[in-house]
């Protein structure tokens, strides 16, 4: 497929239904002119922002935001008032784009609004941008400061679609079924524009929901994407109800991404589904870089083979090449390829910190299996925590807590959790009385929800190395005031 054009049936639409969310739909033919409409709004603009809420509009926004060549925004509607301040002082959209009735933060300023509707029809999208220029603006958490804007350009992301399509054998008759949240790469890229360029077909289901799932599966939907928190919570029900397995079963595929799926669940969805979960790995800089393929081997822990496009090696500390393919020696992945982004918004220093001689480093450790199988052992650093399926930096966290006055000192850790896989914990000397609850909800106002702390521990000191530093591995499996 040429990437030059992103959505190529939208282009020569048809009848056949492209997007639903819920009981709302559009067909291609309806899609094109919703989409061309949001184009002529966004016409001359260099970047666009959406409210990127599981809606209908934010899909339609997206699509016709790219048709119209601007670098579109997706924006987190939880997100808090520090980074909404953070990222539209960063990315300077020039239009916002909601759904009807949207009531703005007080963050947002005098950044003009415009309201999708998805009954509206306006012309032929215009011709393509550039396969170079900028296609969307994704904020990733830093360990230590503001989200960073990762600009991903229209060729990463059509040739890692395509990719992904030859791998899975995704093709214009699938029926994609998820809950991913809309202002990531998972549910975003993969999970809508996806089907849209494939010419298939997503059904957005709003909030995950197992009965649902199971519906649509035991339907004309082919395909779910999850992540590992739903898989957990799709095996307890069908463990209370085996026909909700029975029906998920139905599934040509179902991939789980955004962080390891534990061996346990793999085994568990196997027995009550009869299907193997397919995993893949990939990050907001790179999109996908690796994935299980349709008829490969799915084996619990591992995240197969580079996708077409993708070039990925293992490095040593001292950054020489491992070539060894014995499941032992780790090493940090680098990749590079098609699928990269262009760099970080604003922020040459992070961007050439982050590449070695062309290639992206991603502070993700792993080993090579004979057969050529990546899998992941951890991160190089110990600051990001991975919980229901978000890539969380525990130094944000940390500045947040430290700013409340009742917070004397403080680190962010990581605890395993059957449900989110890594539950926040926040570790906390107290300057004094301390509503533990408060300092959740201090978080959860200032940053996003998903990144409160999910327990508070106080404790009389932290542990620290000889050079002050807190010492967190000490701190992991301890209660509070040690």
């Amino acid at each position: 497929m040429a990437d030059q054009v992103l959505f190529p049936k939208l282009r020569e639409p048809d009848e056949t239904e492209a997007l639903r969310f819920g009981d709302r739909a559009l067909n291609y033919r309806e899609l094109a002119g919703a989409a061309g409409a949001v184009a002529a709004r966004a016409a001359g603009k260099r970047r666009v922002a959406v409210w990127a809420t599981n809606a209908l509009e934010t899909a339609v926004a997206v699509i016709g935001g790219l048709g119209a060549g601007a670098a579109v925004v997706p924006i987190n509607p939880k997100v808090g008032e520090r980074e909404l301040a953070h990222i539209l002082g960063d990315s300077e959209p020039e239009l916002i784009f909601a759904e009807p009735g949207f009531q703005p933060p007080e963050g947002l300023g005098d950044v003009p609004i415009a309201e999708v509707d998805v009954e509206a029809r306006g012309g032929e999208l215009p011709d393509d941008a550039g396969r170079d220029e900028p296609a969307l603006i994704v904020y990733t958490s830093g360990t230590t400061g503001p989200p960073k804007g990762v600009v991903l350009p229209r060729r990463a992301i059509a040739a890692n679609l395509d990719a992904l399509s030859e791998a899975w054998q995704w093709t214009s008759s699938d029926v994609l079924v998820h809950a991913l949240p809309l202002f990531h790469v998972h549910g975003l890229i993969l999970g809508t524009l996806g089907p849209v360029r494939l010419g298939g077909a997503v059904r957005h289901l709003g909030k995950f929901d197992t009965a649902v799932v199971a519906g649509e599966l035991s339907g004309t939907a082919t395909m779910m994407f999850g992540v590992p928190t739903m898989y957990h919570r799709l095996a307890a029900d069908a463990e209370n109800d085996p026909q909700l397995g029975r029906a998920i079963g139905k599934a040509r595929l179902l991939v789980s991404g955004s962080a390891a799926l534990p061996a346990v669940e793999h085994e568990r969805i196997e027995r009550l589904t009869g299907q193997r979960v397919v995993e893949r790995y990939g990050m907001s800089e790179t999109i996908m870089n690796c994935g299980v393929r349709a008829d490969g081997d799915r084996r619990p822990g591992y995240v197969g083979k580079p996708f077409a496009g993708v070039e990925l090696k293992l490095v040593d500390e001292q950054g020489a090449e491992l070539t060894a393919s014995d499941d032992e020696a780790v090493g940090e992945i680098l990749v590079r390829g098609s699928n990269l982004f262009s760099g970080y918004l604003n922020r040459p220093d992070a961007t050439e910190a982050a590449f070695a001689d062309g290639w992206f480093r991603t502070g993700d450790m792993a080993v090579r299996a004979p057969d050529g199988y990546i899998r992941i052992v951890g991160r190089k650093a110990t600051d990001i925590i991975k919980s229901g399926g978000y890539k969380i930096g525990a130094g944000e966290i940390e500045n947040c807590l430290l700013e409340h006055p009742a917070v004397a000192e403080v680190a962010v850790t990581g605890e395993a959790d059957p449900d989110l896989g890594e539950r926040i914990i926040a570790w906390v000397v107290p300057a004094g009385e301390v509503d533990e609850q408060e300092l959740v909800d201090h978080v959860a106002r200032l940053l996003t929800p998903h990144k409160r702390p999910r327990e508070v521990r106080l404790r009389e000191s932290l542990p620290r190395n000889e050079m002050g530093k807190v010492q967190k591995k000490a701190l992991i499996g301890q209660g509070g005031r040690g």
